[in-house]
């Protein structure tokens, strides 16, 4: 029986790319794509596939909040995560998140192909160069200040460090502009951020937003 994948990932060259090294795969079948976290997240829920290969810096809705969504899905797929960014942070933060794998961009094709093996069969990875780094990260306590806030303020966050408005974030979200202000006020007490500017830079270092 072939593995169902669904890879989801903003730039579509990108894509395309870890499409073509999963399709030349024998018992992978890629199911479907997505552009970002939201469309991943309802994309997975309508094609039920068994892994889905996602980035971490997608408009719209942050990696590790969507890794969260898919894992509460039912099947929840197992999740790999393909990312730009050599941090052991980033990887920790991702399989704290239920990622079960964290695989760079640029690295082998082969790579990819066994990260979702192995994640189609309950295994884990994480890229060699990573691999010891991220183990004692995991191993230590987490006071990571992204646990601190509900998923809806994750996306208020995301949003606003995108520069969009309270009023735009409304109509993205189907939620009106008050409560919108309300998540807003809410997420910068927890994360002791005092203006948009201050939105922005902890967006940039923590990966939720590109600096593209």
């Amino acid at each position: 029986m072939s593995t169902r994948i669904l890879v989801a990932d903003d730039h579509e060259v990108v894509r395309a790319g870890v499409v073509a090294v999963l399709r030349r795969a024998p018992k992978l079948q890629v199911v479907g794509e997505a552009s970002d976290g939201a469309e991943a997240v309802e994309e997975a829920r309508k094609l039920r596939p068994d892994v889905v290969v996602i980035d971490l810096t997608m408009p719209g809705l942050e990696g590790t909040e969507a890794i969260r969504r898919l894992r509460r899905l039912d099947p929840p797929p197992a999740v790999v995560v393909l990312s730009m960014h050599a941090a052991p942070e980033r990887a920790a933060w991702a399989i704290r998140a239920g990622a079960a794998a964290y695989v760079l961009k640029g690295g082998d094709a082969s790579e990819i192909v066994d990260a979702v093996t192995k994640a189609a069969n309950r295994g884990t990875h994480v890229t060699p160069s990573l691999a010891a780094e991220v183990a004692a990260l995991l191993a230590a306590s987490s006071d990571d200040p992204l646990e601190t806030l509900t998923g809806r303020e994750r996306e208020v966050l995301q949003l606003v460090a995108e520069g969009h408005t309270n009023a735009s974030i409304a109509e993205r979200l189907s939620i009106s502009a008050k409560t919108v202000d309300h998540h807003r006020t809410n997420l910068m007490q927890k994360l002791d951020l005092h203006d948009v500017a201050s939105v922005v830079r902890f967006a940039l270092r923590r990966g939720l937003v590109s600096s593209e």
